[in-house]
């Protein structure tokens, strides 16, 4: 970050943002039948925040957030704590073109959303997770890939539709850019 530092909000947003995926973590998540794989909806807003608050914020959101989520239950699960770091970081990126704030998420950005959102939870569940579950704690590879498999195809759906609506949803409380106009007497 040479030299640059974080605001307040995003310092306040990170630390709101990490204990609201806990939450939802811990309580409204969805067993899949497979073992320590949930649907889980704290992905979604994750998604919001990294819109919102950008890359650093998406990543440490998800990071910090995972890792309370994880020591608060069976113990800290380092490989599914990163990528979840890694999602955050990735959808935070498109945050500058995405501009929610301007009151404006039609088609186009939606569709760009999706793809990014995709392509991060792809990278992050199909390969990512499983690879560093083999590194890391010596999993048996047919194992981690089908919880990868599972976890990355239900936080793609997850946040494509949930994610799509709590963003639209916000954009929409938003003024679009020009839409307020000096009155001339």
């Amino acid at each position: 970050m040479a030299g640059k530092q974080l605001s307040t909000k995003t310092v306040v947003a990170i630390g709101i943002g990490a204990a609201v995926f806990v939450i939802l973590g811990r309580f409204v998540s969805i067993p899949t039948g497979i073992p320590n794989t949930q649907i889980e909806t704290s992905y979604a807003f994750l998604a919001l925040m990294a819109v919102l608050f950008g890359p650093i914020a998406g990543a440490l959101i998800g990071f910090i957030g995972h890792l309370i989520k994880d020591a608060t239950t069976f113990g800290p699960w380092w490989s599914w704590i990163i990528v979840s770091g890694v999602v955050g970081l990735l959808i935070g990126f498109i945050s500058n073109r995405l501009k929610v704030e301007e009151g404006d998420f039609g088609w186009k950005k939606i569709t760009l959303f999706n793809a990014v959102q995709a392509g991060a939870q792809a990278l992050g569940w199909f390969v990512i997770a499983p690879v560093l579950d083999i590194v890391i704690y010596a999993e048996p590879a047919n194992k981690v890939f089908v919880q990868g498999i599972v976890a990355g195809i239900s936080n793609i759906i997850t946040v494509g539709v949930l994610g799509t609506i709590i963003i639209a949803a916000y954009a929409k409380t938003r003024s679009k850019s020009g839409s307020l106009s000096k009155e001339t007497s």
